[in-house]
């Protein structure tokens, strides 16, 4: 079994093949740099998987779910027990992620990282639930460093399995009411950034509800002064969010690519990059979500993401739209002709 210390440990990305690479893509047949960032995507793709031909086959998005105490504070516009609906939505295919993902030929696995409610009679759920729900921020310390650091391993292990099964490529997906409260809390102190620029709207508040998260949100802040990543993971996190976050570092370690999704998604991100900097070089930024704070996140972590559809759904589906963009990244690799035959043809 993997270690914590082993899941921080993430290799440097080798860049020997950064040259070669360049080369193949300039002899292709267009004019040098004519597709743009979908070059560069091709090149970081070859790099992760350190092969001239890149290949994404077998994506999966791995959809983690908890609840949080926050919203016992009145963080949420919906009740936790939409959790527990979402859940059974994405359980028999009809949600959003399970349509995207559909269109784009991806798996979708759901976890049950820590909801709130007892779902060990449903099937096709990966039972993972490290509690029964995070404790209220606000008051006390959202999980225990054990607890904190078990997730992260579950996540670790989750993936290990998923790449294990064939799967070439992760797209990380989450469901859990009041996790963009924990996000922001993570953003705030880990990228960092002043609170107010990273609480946004979440699934939807009125002006009054936004003014409660807000004030509930410093509240929390205000309790614990912690910096350093774990302490902030287990001041301020989520059971979902930890799992992601462990999700990415296993990843990383096997040299898989991993899509990230928009503010949620950014937030496990953020914090995987401060456990393992070398993290950040398996990450592939999917979207820029309509959620306050998000781009301010992206920066922290010197992302460009991929498209900007005012999305902020979350569940992966932001990360499941760009997979047709990797795909393409490596067909151009594997299956655009060279420039040089063309020229040679045409004489």
């Amino acid at each position: 079994m993997t270690e914590l210390t082993d899941l921080f440990t993430v290799p440097a990305l080798d860049q020997g093949l950064r040259a070669p690479l360049r080369q193949a893509l300039d002899g292709k047949a267009k004019p040098v740099g004519a597709l743009g960032r979908i070059e560069d995507l091709a090149l970081t793709l070859g790099l992760i998987q350190q092969t001239l031909r890149p290949a994404v086959v077998r994506p999966v998005l791995l959809v983690f779910a908890g609840d949080h105490g926050l919203t016992r504070s009145g963080v949420a516009a919906y009740p936790a027990g939409v959790t527990v609906a979402m859940v059974d939505t994405l359980l028999m295919g009809r949600a959003s992620a399970n349509a995207f993902a559909k269109v784009v030929g991806a798996q979708v696995q759901v976890i049950d990282a820590g909801v709130a409610a007892d779902l060990s009679d449903r099937a096709g759920l990966v039972h993972a639930k490290v509690a029964p729900g995070t404790k209220d921020a606000s008051t006390e310390p959202a999980m225990t460093p054990d607890q904190a650091q078990a997730a992260l391993l579950e996540g670790a292990a989750m993936v290990r399995a998923a790449i294990d099964d064939g799967a070439d490529m992760i797209a990380l997906g989450e469901m859990g009411i009041g996790n963009s409260a924990s996000a922001a809390l993570l953003m705030h102190r880990l990228a960092p950034a002043p609170l107010i620029d990273c609480v946004g709207q979440g699934a939807g508040h009125s002006p009054e509800g936004m003014a409660r998260k807000q004030a509930v949100l410093a509240q929390a802040a205000a309790r614990s002064d912690a910096t350093a990543p774990l302490e902030v993971l287990t001041q301020f996190g989520g059971f979902e969010i930890a799992m992601m976050a462990g999700a990415l570092l296993g990843a990383a370690r096997a040299g898989v690519p991993v899509i990230v999704d928009g503010f949620i998604g950014s937030a496990a991100a953020l914090l995987a990059i401060r456990l393992a900097p070398n993290a950040r070089d398996y990450c592939i930024f999917a979207h820029a979500s309509a959620e306050a704070g998000h781009r301010r996140m992206l920066e922290a972590v010197e992302a460009q993401p991929l498209l900007g559809l005012d999305m902020r759904l979350g569940e992966g589906t932001g990360a499941l739209l760009a997979v047709p963009l990797l795909k393409a990244a490596c067909a151009l690799l594997s299956d655009v002709a060279e420039l040089k035959d063309i020229l040679e043809a045409a004489r």
